[in-house]
């Protein structure tokens, strides 16, 4: 995300939380656009579950690589229908006429690799001897080792857990989940909580209520 991050002042990029259009304080990628605002609030750092979501992002974030995220997030009602919803069964179900058509759907992004990827990766979470969401949750690290960033300067793009995720997913036949975009997953699904200091979100994964302290 930190890509995203507006300017503010001479040019140089926010690293803390602002304020954003309600006067609450929200991570600075967040105030980029509407699209950021309503994922930030409602989805990114919330604790996701189960075995389509998790693929979903899984795939997304794969795709995302190279691209600003607010491209993939645009397309996201795309991505779900031309993949049948990240139903991995389905999705491993896919022949060459499914590739040829997913490279004519101007809506998703129409890259061939990602998309023999995503077939490729429904197969493995098929032949896993887990849910998928389970394995990708043993990698979350303990939240009492961690504390909230308070810049965008603290945040990692990839650790240990990360690596070690990337490392097992290849492990089982996936592609496109190398360290930093098996980071950028952890923290959208809620493995990890990286939204700043004083976002109203993050912790439990809900915003407060209105009229609740920040932070």
């Amino acid at each position: 995300m930190a890509d995203d991050l507006p300017g503010a002042g001479r040019g140089e990029p926010v690293r803390a939380a602002v304020r954003g259009p309600d006067g609450r304080l929200r991570c600075p990628w967040a105030t980029g656009a509407p699209d950021y605002l309503d994922y930030h609030d409602e989805e990114w750092g919330r604790p996701l579950r189960g075995v389509a979501p998790m693929f979903e992002r899984l795939c997304l974030e794969g795709f995302q690589s190279g691209l600003s995220w607010l491209v993939i997030l645009r397309k996201r009602e795309g991505f779900r229908r031309a993949f049948a919803g990240f139903d991995p069964v389905r999705v491993a179900e896919f022949d060459d006429e499914d590739t040829a058509r997913l490279l004519a759907d101007p809506g998703i992004v129409r890259n061939r690799a990602k998309i023999e990827a995503t077939r490729r990766n429904a197969r493995a979470v098929l032949e896993l001897d887990q849910p998928l969401d389970e394995l990708l949750w043993s990698f979350a690290p303990d939240p009492a080792t961690r504390s909230r960033p308070r810049t965008f300067d603290d945040v990692p793009a990839v650790t240990q857990e990360s690596t070690a995720m990337a490392k097992a997913l290849k492990k089982h036949g996936f592609s496109f989940v190398g360290p930093t975009t098996c980071y950028a997953l952890m923290q959208a699904a809620g493995l990890v909580d990286d939204h700043l200091e004083g976002c109203l979100a993050g912790g439990t994964g809900r915003a407060p209520e209105p009229g609740r302290p920040l932070g």
